[in-house]
């Protein structure tokens, strides 16, 4: 495809575009799988168009000297072999071992660039019998999705398109796999209005180290990122999904993020990010862990060679706790900040999880409890909260002295929509508000001192705190019986004219 100086693509022709093109597999592949082999695909076809770009300005400026092109190409953020670029690839779309010729261009961009892209492609197969079906079909595919990332709208060259651009463009196609595909291609995904709220309330810094221990795709660690508002910051994640870890890669590449560390891991049974016998501390812990994890890996916890769980062991059959002693103690002593998803059963189921709540609470690390509305997340219709934890609360941090929780109830305002609500910028901009200036507001928001908390046995069921009960209207009973009396005069009076007009036709 030619480059057009001239040409401009807009974010929702990309958009379109890239959606499109998973036409060649509904109805015939899971969505869960086949989002992998339009993702990879759409990085494959960037980096092309970015490294033909950069080809195209050396050519103009060294002419026909091809080993100096080349190498000054070696200098380039990435490095893409001949072999491996999209063209040569749709060059080849109709031979018979398309696939096989696919998964070795991905595994030729690998090992050119082993630092940040080794083992991203490792686990998807484009000569899959099982995914794409029996040669002669799955070839029909991939010739279909080579030719439809061919079209003008997704030539992604520099000057065609800012980087913004590409990064939002996976973001979309994830949402809307996530939104489209139900609970198992969801398990990925926090909804961006999500992202962007957990960000705010974390408030990372310019300087701060970020960690998303269960970072799925990567969506709220870049949120959090752009919230520094520089690109002064660091960013680490964990995922214990292989194919989901490699997706958290390729979004970081695609937003020049690509000193992130993602590791591939199971955060709670044998974390990655850790120095030795020691976890990695981070000024600001952000996540949306899976809800109410079975079988997390309690039988292991007691010998936890990080010492998380010592404030309790959480029920083997309930995570929830879990994610958040790893992300309490994963948090600088003295200053980290914690903002954490929960389903609402951690604010008030007693036993094991009643016991770490209270320890938590009376160590008053906890700043903020948040209720948002129900059907925000594609994976479950149910409402959540956000927990906000602050060690800078601890004696000796800046916050010593705050002994207070504040609880928000924001259950009752959202956008509703067909199959999932979304928060606006206007009830985002409330929540946040509401958090910083940390005063009452009726039916909204409560500032509880330890002593109101103790009271209530440490149970943190916002309800108990914040009351939002609306009385009903008093009902005039007199004006309903006289409205009921004339109602019953005018179905009187149509009656009588309807038997006039049925004399009338009689006759």
């Amino acid at each position: 495809m030619a480059y057009n100086s001239d040409f401009k693509i807009e974010q929702k022709d990309i958009n379109d575009a890239a959606w499109a093109a998973c036409d060649t597999f509904r109805g015939v592949v899971d969505p869960a799988q086949y989002k992998d082999y339009i993702l990879v695909t759409l990085f494959l076809k960037y980096i092309s168009d970015v490294w033909n770009q950069h080809y195209r300005e050396y050519k103009e400026k060294f002419g026909d000297d091809k080993e100096r092109i080349l190498r000054r190409l070696e200098r380039e953020r990435f490095v893409l072999p001949e072999e491996s670029n999209f063209y040569t690839l749709y060059k080849r779309r109709n031979e018979n071992n398309i696939g096989e010729l696919i998964n070795e261009a991905l595994v030729a961009v690998e090992d050119k660039n082993r630092s940040k892209l080794e083992g991203v492609f490792r686990n998807i197969d484009f000569n899959s019998e099982s995914n794409l079906g029996r040669t002669k079909e799955r070839n029909r595919r991939l010739k279909t999705l080579l030719e439809d990332f061919n079209k003008p709208q997704l030539d992604m060259s520099p000057g065609n398109v800012s980087e913004d651009v590409i990064g939002n463009t996976y973001i979309y196609l994830i949402e809307k796999f996530a939104s489209d595909a139900g609970k198992k291609a969801g398990e990925f995904y926090t909804p961006h209005a999500v992202s962007k709220l957990i960000a705010k309330l974390a408030k990372p810094k310019d300087g701060d180290r970020i960690c998303d221990p269960s970072c799925g795709s990567g969506g709220l660690l870049i949120e959090a990122g752009r919230e520094v508002g520089s690109d002064n910051y660091a960013l680490f994640g964990m995922e214990v999904n292989g194919s989901t870890w490699a997706l958290a890669r390729m979004n970081m590449f695609l937003h020049n993020a690509d000193g992130a560390r993602i590791e591939w891991c199971n955060t709670l049974t044998n974390p990655a990010l850790v120095d030795g016998d020691r976890l990695m501390k981070f000024n600001v812990v952000v996540a949306n862990p899976p809800f109410s994890l079975d079988k997390w890996g309690a039988d292991v916890a007691e010998t936890d060679i990080f010492n998380r769980f010592w404030r309790g062991i959480p029920p083997k059959s309930k995570g929830d706790w879990a994610f958040i002693s790893h992300m309490i103690e994963a948090a600088l002593n003295k200053e980290g900040r914690v903002a954490v998803v929960v389903p609402h059963g951690v604010l008030f189921r007693s036993a094991k999880e009643g016991k770490i709540r209270r320890k938590m609470i009376e160590e008053n690390l906890l700043d903020a409890v948040i209720g948002l509305p129900a059907n925000l997340f594609p994976t479950t219709s149910i409402p959540v909260a956000i927990l906000v934890f602050d060690r800078s609360r601890e004696r000796g941090g800046d916050n010593e002295n705050r002994r207070d929780v504040l609880f928000i109830d924001a259950s009752s305002e959202y956008i509703s929509g067909k199959n999932q609500n979304s928060l606006s910028d206007l009830q985002l901009d409330r929540i946040v508000k509401t958090y910083y200036d940390r005063t009452d507001v009726e039916k909204y928001a409560h500032v509880a001192n330890m002593e109101e908390i103790e009271e209530n046995d440490f149970n943190l069921n916002i309800p108990r705190y914040v009351d939002t009960f609306e009385e009903e209207e008093e009902i005039d009973i007199d004006a309903v019986q006289m409205e009921i009396d004339e109602l019953e005069k005018e179905l009187g009076e149509i009656r009588l004219k309807m038997a006039h007009k049925l004399d009338e036709i009689r006759r």
